[in-house]
Parts: structure tokens; sequence; C-alpha cells
């Protein structure tokens, strides 16, 4: 019998599939065959793989190749676009290159580039940008993420180190078995739990929430939004206030305290400071006890409810969960520190099912049961330029360079940029209040961006370089947050005169004569190879035996061995923290920070405590809506937005916004209606969607839809983050603080504006038969 060979697999962050092509088309993919919860998101990409969005050649904006760099920037994203040869847009992107570096110097360059990109090792858009921009003597970067940046400050002066403890969550397995009660702080998620980073082989989120579900463990969910926890494991829900989980944590506190209930000997052994911050906690510091009832107070959970929830806490086996969103928020240091500070309490870290976890379904991996391989990344090369800013704080730079910046203890000075260069992400998708920064994008004199669609960032730019998706190049997907490695097979030929980003810089780097020291000589192929090889030795020293190369390539796939035994985090820790410290001055968790303390910052003192957010539901007579805009669960971030299964969930032909039944009685409102969000930085249009999972007072706007302005600055299509304010959480983490937004609500009366986000931008490409311009 001849054996069918297996349809060709790729790797996306949200799945795996497998693919049927036809004669060089892609026509279906097909979820991977161990997927036992596959994402839909995946087919969204075939409807516009070849469609009117693609970038088919290198695109010029008509006023900066008609004048100098810095020419009209207030006509980025108005104004057509001059198709040109690559090898123009080369000699172009060099010759300003060197503009820049010859008058500005290298750190007037901006590389940050924020973004997912694509799965796959080797052509992952950031880190080919950053080798070629280190290659001609480096760039000004930016530190953290937008996911959790205030968390990545904030933690290691608690424990450490913050992305140990974020791979190494307890594993669900032992929740499961052992866990009593699972309080969820901002929910389990389960549209996160698609997504992955560098790739997915199998989902296992709602698996394993059903199974906590069926062992008969109490799950919690607190969160102003029910639908924040799988409906089938029957959670109780306390829908608090947004931006009030520290005062209810303090509420929770308090009464493990006055009953007696603290693990004294915990504190004793395994933390530092809790004597410094015990005296605010009982109000000893500032005359303001921290009771269930003060708690109350604040996030309208009653406090017979917050003192029965701490009994229950101190009586059972406890988890702790922690989401991601709690950070972006103003003071978003301060949830995680408190949460640790309460686990801390109870005293059941290290223990098998207690302790506490940073985000249960944030990301597919958290709480999986694999080993990490460390996967080699093309070599980046050293930066020799010192400055950055945090990641969020881009358009604070544009607009105020030369000026100071507080961040985690030092005081740093925003660079002038004179050019940006962004490659695999969207900052109009991520970034808070888009009517200032597009103030801030007019600023440089040259925006480069790689992208192969026109998205709300490749409309904004001077120069656009087409790239290919992953579809059209072959890669391998290696991650440490996944247990398979996926030989991702190149599907279909590039679009039109679409180029591998590693081909993109190579040939820019031929035209500033380092092209040898961006390609080291190696194809992209001889690269990929060489990745895995070094793969191959780093896992062999940590004990994880992988096939070798050409077996790897002809099987497609392969999961790397489960551990002996699933994850307990910080069990060492908790068995012998003399021969197990953490990395903290103290070598234990630090409920008061004297390093932290020392900084001196009124918005991130050093021990948890609750600061009332710039706006909340507590000082909301303006705009007495709160806005949660959180991730979207039809695609990843922004991307795919112009696809088919984004499209099908849009209302009115905007992003959806939730709203409890009685606000939207109160406005008039229902399902379908077109309404206009707005506050004093913003509007934007959404359709409606009654939802009796909100909290009352609290409304739901997820981000990801293209930004598309009009001449007034409202976006027609639904992008929530005209609304949201561009504040750091604090001086410490300078983090996104898009959580703390109030808004309101209105039907949207008149002529329904035409979205025009999906539509490509006017183009003028030479005529072949003479020297005019034709548009298209």
């Amino acid at each position: 019998m001849v054996k069918t060979p297996a349809l060709p697999l790729t790797s996306t962050h949200w799945g795996t599939y497998r693919a049927k092509v036809t004669n060089g088309c892609v026509q279906a993919l097909l979820p991977f065959e161990l997927d036992q919860d596959p994402s839909p998101i995946g087919p969204g990409i075939l409807d516009v793989q070849h469609g009117p969005m693609r970038i088919d050649m290198p695109m010029i904006r008509k006023s900066w190749l008609e004048g100098k760099a810095g020419q009209s920037t207030d006509l980025r994203g108005r104004e057509p676009f001059v198709a040109v040869s690559w090898a123009e847009a080369n000699r172009l992107v060099a010759d300003e290159l060197t503009r820049v570096r010859r008058d500005f110097g290298n750190q007037a360059i901006y590389g940050g580039s924020y973004g997912w990109a694509s799965a796959g090792r080797f052509h992952h858009a950031q880190s080919q940008l950053k080798r070629f921009l280190n290659c001609i003597g480096g760039f000004t970067s930016s530190k953290f993420t937008y996911s959790f940046a205030a968390a990545e400050a904030m933690v290691p002066h608690i424990l450490g180190s913050f992305r140990a403890y974020l791979d190494t969550c307890t594993s669900w397995e032992v929740i499961r078995d052992h866990t009593q009660i699972f309080v969820c702080f901002g929910g389990v998620p389960l549209k996160n739990g698609q997504i992955s980073q560098g790739g997915t082989g199998c989902h296992i989120q709602r698996d394993a929430l059903l199974a906590a579900g069926g062992a008969g463990i109490e799950i919690i969910n607190v969160s102003p939004i029910k639908s924040d926890v799988l409906e089938e494991v029957g959670a109780e829900w306390l829908p608090l206030r947004p931006n009030t989980d520290v005062a209810m944590m303090l509420g929770l506190a308090h009464t493990l305290q006055v009953e007696g209930l603290t693990d004294q000997a915990f504190l004793d052994r395994y933390t530092q400071g809790f004597e410094d911050f015990l005296p605010y906690l009982m109000g000893e510091q500032d005359g303001i006890a921290k009771t269930a009832d003060w708690a109350a107070e604040i996030c309208e959970i009653p406090a017979e409810t917050i003192r029965g929830l701490a009994r229950r806490m101190a009586a059972q086996r406890t988890m702790i969960s922690l989401s991601w969103s709690l950070t972006r928020q103003d003071h978003g240091e301060h949830p995680f520190w408190m949460g640790i500070t309460l686990a801390s309490m109870l005293g059941q870290i290290g223990l098998l099912g207690g302790g506490f976890g940073f985000g249960y379904s944030a990301m597919n991996y958290i709480g999986g049961k694999f080993k990490s391989i460390s996967g080699v990344s093309v070599p980046q090369g050293k930066n020799p330029v010192e400055n950055f800013i945090p990641v969020a704080r881009i358009s604070d730079m544009l607009l105020n360079p030369g000026q100071p910046f507080d961040f985690d203890g030092e005081e740093y000075t925003y660079p002038d940029i004179k050019l940006v260069w962004w490659a695999g992400g969207n900052p109009f998708h991520h970034h808070q209040d888009l009517n200032l920064m597009m103030q801030a994008w007019q600023r440089p004199d040259t925006i480069i961006v790689n992208e192969w669609c026109w998205n709300s960032l490749a409309k904004h730019a001077d120069i656009v370089l087409p790239c290919t998706t992953p579809m059209e190049r072959a890669d391998i997907a290696i991650t440490p947050r996944d247990p398979y490695v996926i030989a991702m097979a190149k599907l279909t030929e590039p679009f039109a005169q679409a180029r591998d980003d590693y081909e993109i810089f190579a040939g820019i780097a031929g035209a500033m004569d380092v092209a040898e020291a961006f390609t080291e000589g190696l194809s992209a192929a001889d690269w990929q190879r060489q990745i895995y090889d070094q793969t191959i030795n780093r896992a062999h020293k940590d004990g994880i035996e992988m096939p070798e190369y050409d077996r790897f390539l002809e099987k497609g796939w392969f999961k790397l061995a489960e551990p002996a035994r699933p994850t307990v985090m910080l069990e060492d820790f908790r068995a012998d923290p003399a021969a197990n410290p953490l990395s903290t001055p103290s070598g234990r968790i630090e409920i008061f920070s004297q390093t932290v303390a020392d900084f001196g910052y009124t918005d991130c003192p050093g021990h948890p405590l609750w600061q009332e957010p710039y706006e909340w539901l507590g000082n909301g007579a303006d705009y007495p809506l709160h806005l949660i805009s959180n991730q979207p669960k039809e695609k990843l971030h922004s991307q795919l937005d112009h696809g088919s299964v984004s499209k099908a969930s849009k209302v009115a032909g905007r992003e959806p916004l939730h709203m409890h039944p009685d606000d939207a009685l109160m406005r008039g409102l229902k399902t379908g209606d077109l309404v206009r969000a707005f506050n004093n930085r913003g509007a934007c249009l959404a359709g409606i969607v009654v939802d009796p999972a909100m909290r009352p007072a609290v409304v739901q706007m997820s981000t990801g839809a293209w930004y598309d302005p009009d001449e007034t600055g409202l976006c027609k299509h639904g992008n929530p983050n005209v609304l949201t304010r561009d504040k750091g959480t604090s001086k410490l983490g300078q983090g996104p603080s898009a959580h703390s937004c109030l808004i309101e609500v209105e039907l949207f009366t008149g002529p329904a504006p035409s979205v025009t986000a999906h539509a490509p931008p006017t183009i003028l490409r030479p005529c072949p038969d003479n020297d005019l311009m034709e548009k298209t």
C-alpha cells in the first residue's frame, strides 16, 4: 500500500494547521490532528492572502518622494503612495539612514518595533530588523511589553524575577488534584488562551479549566465581566468595580489578620517586610484601617462576602490567579504585589495546589506540563546605543525630545528621534490615546514599515516595504512556551513583489556595504538549519533529546517529552529557603521593598497599597461608564482584522461594545444599534451588544479594529484606543494604563460614515509607455 503523504504544516501564535494546497494556492487550513481545542482564527487569512489589501510593490508617500524627509508629515495617512522598484526603495532607504546617522547619530533611529509579528524562529521580523540596525551602528530601543510592563518592573523587586515565575506557574494538573478554591482576579478568559507567543501545537486551557471545575474546585471569578470565566464551570461571580482589586485584597488581608488566620510562621521564614506593611493595613499609618467594610465601599462587593471569602481561603487550599490585565491600569504595579502579599499571609506558597500564579489562560501555555526548550534565535548582535524608552512611552518620546523621565529608580532622557522603523507590529492597535499619538507621529522625518497588508500602520508610513506572510516562506516554530516544534512549510509563492524580511534587509544592507555582516554569507535555509542544530546542542545539555534536522523536516513536527513531575511554583524555595533563596536583597519574598521605598516615588511607595486611579467609577461624574478594552477573541490583537473570521464578529460593521441591559435601557439602546463612544480624548463608533454578563456601569470593547479616523478624529471603525489615556502606570513601571478609562455612549444619529479601514490607499503607478502616473 502506498502511504499518502501528510499535508504540510504551518504554525501560528493561535495554532498549528495542515494546509490543503492546489496548484500553488492554499485552499484550506485544517487544525493539527493533535489539537484538542483548535482556535477558529486560522482560516481568517485565506480570503485575504491574495486580496486587494496586499501590498504588491515598495511604496513611498507622495510628498516624501517629491520633497525631502520630513516633508508634509501631517499628510501621513491622507495622501497617495507611489509604487517604486526594489532597487529604488533600497537606495532611498539607504540614503535616508545614512543622512540620519551622519547628521544626528544612531540614537535618532527608533527601532523598538513592538509587536508579535509571526510564529517562526528565523523569520521573526523584529529580530531581523534589530540585527540589521545593529550592523549599521545601533538604534534607540524599548524595554518591556504592553501586556504586563508594570509587573516586569515591579515583580523582580518582590520575587527577584518576573519571567522565571511567569513561565513556571503551578500546573493545571496540580490545581485539579489539590486546589480547593481557585480565586481568579481578572478571571480566566479562554479567548486569551487561544494564543501562545511563538506557536501553539495543542490548546489545553479549556479542558484544564473544565477538569478543575469537574473536580469540585470552587472557582471565584473576581471581575466586572462574568464571561471572563467559562460558564460551564459554574464559577461564583464577584462583579467588583474595575481597578479596585487591590482594595478588595486589602479587605481580605485585614480579615485574615484580625481573625487570627494569618500564617505568621510562613511570613517570618519566607518573607521580608510584613511588619512594615502591617501598620498601613491596620490603619496605624494613615488612620484608615483597610477593613472589609472599607474595601466594600470602594469595590462594591459586600463586606460580609469579603470576610466570608477570606475565611474560606484560609480554611482551604487556595490558588490565587492574577490576570495580566490587572497590570494595565493606573498604579498597575500594585495588584500583583498585593496578590503575592495575600498569598503569603495564607502561607500556602510552594505547596501542592496553593499560592499564586500569573495569568492562567492569559496564554495557552500557562499551567501546562512540559519541559521548556530554549531555542536559538537569530543573533541580533550588540546595540552600541544605550538610549531606550519604556515600551509604552513612545508618544512621550516623540513629543518631548531632550526631556527627562523616571523609570525603575533611575532618570533618563528622551532622545530626538528622526527615523522610526517598524516591522511585525502595529502601534495603531496597541498604543493609547491615538489622537495624541497622531500628533507625535508627525514629528519624525521618516517612518519606514515592513508590512504585508494595508493596515493602519502601513497607511501612516512614508516608506512601505512589502513582506511575505508565513505561508509564503519556510521556517521553524520553536518556543519555550509550547512542547511542540513545528516545521513550517512554504505553502505558496510570495505575493507579487513581496520579500521575506531577511531578503528586505539583505538588499538594503547591500546598498550600505554591510551585506556580509548582515547575512554572514548564509541563505535563509542555511540559517534555519544552523538555528535548529544549535538548539539541539543546547537542548542536549538540558537533558532534552531532539531528532536531527532532516528527520524533523521529513515528519514535520515533534513533541518534547513531559517531565516526570508537574510544576509547583516556588516548591524548592518552600522546601529550603536558605539553599534556594530568591534573587531579592533579602533572598525572600519582599512584602516591603527598601529598594523601591528609596526611589521616593509617591505614585509607587515601598509596599502594596490602594491608590485611587485617575479615572474610575468613584470619580465618574462626567463620563459614567468604565471601559474595559480587552483582547479580542476573533483575532490576535489587530492581525487579520480584515479577514472573514474577524469581519463576521462586527456589529453594524464596527467593533462590538457590550453593555449591561440597565445601562442600555437608560440610553434607549438595543443590540445592533450604531453608537458613539466618547470622552474628552476622542470618540469612536461601535455596534451595541446588550449583555447581562457585564457589571452595570461597565462596558467592554475589544482592541484590534483597524484605526479609521475621519477628518475630525472620530474612528469610524471602533478602535477603543482613541478613548484610553496615555499615562504610565507609575514612575516605576511606566506601563500602559488603558484599563483606567471612563466614557459615555450615545446613539449615533445621521448617515453612518463608510468604514474605510479595509480599503487600500490611492496608489500612483508608473505607466509603462510614458512618464505619467496612473491611480489604482
